[in-house]
Order: structure tokens, then C-alpha cells, then sequence
């Protein structure tokens, strides 16, 4: 059974000034230095598409030589801040076809390549247990209010309870999506109707999405608290 990876890595970012390759707690061209190698060494996963308009992403890439790396140079219409998700994954409906994709991040360096073998094992799991898809979230079990109020507690009942006792909400975390490739055409979506929802561990989930983020992964690293 094929796995495809689908790894988008564009030019621009708002937040963080190039921070897909800017130097990375040793690491000379960062994050996506470090999640190809990861993928890379990732035997379930037969092709890895870097789908990027960012040239010195393309440049590092080729000096790499993998077999199973493929660089798809991303139309800049496709890269912008204003991209809608929906695009992209009508996008990825035509450059794979067929087989099962997993969907990525540089931003998620925590995710080892033991994290996504267990990430497919699992899926493949799943698939046989009536899911259809997979992804990755982070458990939350905290005082989640809207303007109307809690969310995910009742006041009436306990104004203050024990987080422990607190039904968990899942944040998406964007580690990994993981779905046969006709969810993509059919629904031009990147989980199907009855995804499983894998939780990791705040580590493992960790996003990188703002400078402080960045700063504080940084750090993880460094002090041997997160392993890449």
C-alpha cells in the first residue's frame, strides 16, 4: 500500500522571516533540513513531494540526492498568505492520483521518523476498523470559554472542576493528515467522514507558527527536553 507525502513548504512566511530554512538550533537550513531527513528515513513512505516555490528550499533540496524526494516547484498563485487550504488540496487531488497521503509540516520537527511510522502503522489500523482517515491532535483539558460561556464544562453543575474531570476537546494540530487519495478527489478534503484522531503529546504536537514559537523550540531542542 503506497504513501505519498505531501509536504508544503512556501516562500514568504508572514510570522517568521524565511522560517522553513533559516538556521535551526544547529541545524544550518533548519526546519526542513530536518523534516526530510525524518521523512527520508521513513521506510513506509515511498515518495516524498516537496511542493515549494522557495528557491533556496529547491537548491538545498537538490544537493540532497534522495531517490524518493521529488521537488514539485508550487505556481506562486498557489503560495500566497491568501492560498485557501481548499486550493491546495484540490492541488494535491491532481498531482497524486492514487495511493494513501500523508500531509505535513516543517513546522512540526518533533515528529520523528519513528512518530510517522507509528502515525501509518496505525492508520492502516484504523482503516480496518471502519475510519477512513487520520489526524494528528492535541488534547485539551482546560477551562475553554466562548463568548456565550464554557464550553466543554457546565457551571450549573461545578463552577470550578478538576481539569482531570473535564471532557477533553482535540486541537488540530497539523502534524499529519493521512487519507487514500480518492478522499482528495471525491471530497476535496484532507480527512474523510469518520477520521480517527491520534493525540500526541504537547511535545510531539508542538507547532511552530510564531516567533516565540520558534524561540521556545529552539530550546526544547538544545536542552534535550524534544528529540528530532
Amino acid at each position: 500500500m503506497t504513501v505519498t507525502c505531501f509536504l508544503p513548504c512556501r516562500q514568504g512566511s508572514e510570522r517568521i522571516k524565511n522560517k522553513n530554512i533559516k538556521p535551526f538550533a544547529g541545524f544550518n537550513h533548519g526546519l526542513i533540513e530536518i523534516k526530510i531527513n525524518q521523512l527520508a528515513n521513513v521506510n513506509l513512505i515511498e515518495k516524498i513531494i516537496l511542493s515549494t516555490n522557495d528557491n533556496n528550499i529547491i537548491e538545498f533540496a537538490k544537493t540532497l540526492s534522495l531517490e524518493k524526494l521529488v521537488i514539485d516547484k508550487r505556481d506562486d498563485s498557489l503560495c500566497t498568505s491568501q492560498t485557501k487550504t481548499d486550493d491546495l488540496i484540490r492541488y494535491v487531488s491532481k498531482i497524486i492520483t492514487q495511493g494513501h497521503i500523508l500531509w505535513t509540516h516543517v513546522t512540526s520537527p518533533f515528529l520523528t521518523s519513528n512518530s510517522y511510522t507509528q502515525i501509518i502503522d496505525l492508520y492502516f489500523k484504523c482503516l480496518h476498523e471502519g475510519y477512513d482517515s487520520l489526524m494528528t491532535t492535541t488534547e485539551l483539558r482546560s477551562f475553554i470559554w466562548n463568548q456565550n460561556g464554557p464550553v466543554n464544562y457546565d457551571r450549573f453543575f461545578e463552577k470550578w472542576p478538576r481539569t482531570q474531570t473535564i471532557n477533553p476537546l482535540y486541537e488540530v494540530n497539523s502534524g499529519a493528515f493521512l487519507c487514500d487519495a480518492h478522499i482528495y478527489k471525491n471530497y476535496n478534503d484532507r480527512i474523510g467522514e469518520n477520521p480517527f484522531l491520534y493525540t500526541l503529546d504537547k511535545i510531539k504536537g508542538f507547532d511552530i507558527d510564531w516567533d516565540e514559537d520558534f524561540v521556545i523550540a529552539e530550546s526544547l531542542l538544545n536542552k534535550k527536553v524534544a528529540y528530532v
